[in-house]
């Protein structure tokens, strides 16, 4: 009975792909959605690819993820991935309905790259078993979800399978903890010029060892708690990276990656330091399937950040900018408003990270807001900021609070208007800051700020 219902899931999900390409929803976890309500157990009896790579943590698993699937495909392979549905258990039967035949065979896939969600772990590993489980890192996340990195944490060794192999972030000290019986390798950062000790932050989640509970120092800090520190007390310590990253050049666009001793030049496809660790990511896991670092160099040099999460474009006299800064991810946005803070010229923001989604479901917890650095905004290099959308009033509540001059902040309900509200002065870089909700409107509005910035260069081209 189980496996005809097995059956009966997988063909009318099968067929709900026809049907959503029909209606151009090619992007959509429907198929497995509906497999799953007719099946539960559809991930049981689904064929799965020989070797499964699961990458997840709170940042960077979907950049991780598709780099690793596109360079995976530049070798040859042939890989089967999430990439175009969700992270949750839906999204995973989606991908590997997609990757059998009407019996739920697996076809010839070398392997498979499947980016799951914290939370939804526990649903998928007992039927989806990695051999490989990437965590890129654990911060806090949407507090309603969430709650505490220590929570996922706990989550996450509770769920992943005892024979997966773990690749570790070695400069954060909880992520790199998580189910601490597995074998594992880890990645890192060797101490960088800009690195302090104390936390500029305001988000600190690891200040006691968590083996005697004694204050932890730490040798250097990046942000946050990512780093590398030591207990003075009991000798608990920051482990030691298998795949470390050295002698970083942002300015160049430069790093060597040391292995058992040797150093292996790398050309780095970002300059922020933390696309960097979603570059030594994925090196470390590429090596671990055996490629050279010859290889991986070659081809990731060749490579780009997902366009999703950072894209840039000369558009008339400015640079527009999209960057992904997640609503309801407070380290997100830190990261984002560091990275701008420091780029060199002038720059405009336009921030609509708003949660549409919760809209229709609960109210939105903005505690988020007051746990992100949005003092990094007050640099005298940001010379506008436009709040959009129903979360306007609180982001410029939030920016007064930090410092940012009030003649500096706009606010505008309608994120099409806003974009009319940007200055696009020749030579600046002109950003749009959006979350994982507004996504669609974010391509839409920027398209309009493209307009906007061609029309303002027209009018002072015939003044």
């Amino acid at each position: 009975m189980s496996k005809l219902r097995f059956l009966l899931a997988l063909w009318m999900a099968k067929l709900s792909i026809p049907a959503l390409k029909i209606t151009r929803h090619n992007g959509t976890d429907f198929p497995g959605s509906l497999a799953l309500r007719i099946c539960p157990q559809f991930l049981k009896y689904i064929g799965k690819p020989g070797k499964i790579i699961a990458v997840t943590g709170t940042n960077g698993k979907t950049t991780v993820s598709n780099l690793l699937v596109d360079l995976l495909e530049k070798n040859g392979k042939k890989v089967l991935s999430n990439r175009a549905g969700s992270n949750i258990a839906s999204g995973i039967s989606t991908a590997l309905l997609k990757g059998c035949d009407l019996l739920g065979r697996p076809r010839q896939y070398d392997l498979a790259v499947l980016e799951v969600d914290e939370r939804a772990s526990v649903r998928i590993y007992p039927y989806v078993k990695p051999d490989y489980v990437v965590i890129t890192n654990l911060f806090r996340d949407s507090i309603m979800r969430n709650a505490h990195p220590y929570f996922i944490a706990d989550i996450l060794t509770s769920a992943i399978p005892a024979q997966a192999k773990l690749i570790l972030n070695a400069d954060d000290l909880i992520s790199c903890g998580v189910a601490p019986e597995n074998e594992r390798v880890y990645f890192g950062i060797d101490h960088l010029a800009s690195d302090v000790t104390e936390c500029i932050n305001l988000i600190d989640d690891v200040r006691i060892c968590p083996h005697c509970a004694a204050k932890l120092v730490y040798d250097y800090r990046r942000y946050h708690h990512i780093g590398k520190a030591h207990c003075p007390q009991c000798g608990f310590a920051s482990p030691q990276a298998q795949y470390l990253a050295k002698n970083v050049d942002l300015e160049q666009g430069t790093m060597e990656l040391q292995e058992d001793g040797a150093c292996y030049p790398y050309r780095l496809i970002t300059d922020s330091i933390f696309n960097v660790y979603n570059m030594v990511t994925v090196a470390a896991v590429l090596r671990q399937l055996g490629f050279t670092h010859q290889q991986i160099s070659a081809d990731m040099a060749q490579s780009a950040i997902t366009a999703t999460r950072h894209s840039q474009e000369k558009v008339g006299d400015v640079t527009l900018i999209k960057q992904m800064s997640k609503e309801k991810n407070a380290l997100a946005g830190s990261r984002a408003f560091d990275y701008i803070a420091h780029r060199s010229g002038c720059k405009e923001l336009l921030l609509m990270m708003n949660c549409l989604g919760d809209t229709h479901h609960w109210s939105e917890n903005t505690c988020w807001i007051f746990d992100a650095d949005f003092e990094f905004l007050k640099d005298e290099s940001i010379v506008q900021i436009v709040c959009a959308g129903a979360r306007r009033a609180d982001y410029r509540l939030r920016l007064l609070m930090a410092g940012v001059p009030d003649e500096k902040i706009i606010c505008e309900a309608d994120e099409f208007r806003a974009a009319e509200k940007l200055r696009y002065d020749a030579g600046d870089d002109v950003y749009l800051l959006y979350g994982t909700d507004s996504l669609a409107l974010a391509y839409r509005v920027y398209d309009h700020m493209k307009q906007q910035a061609l029309l303002r260069q027209n009018k002072e081209g015939q003044a």
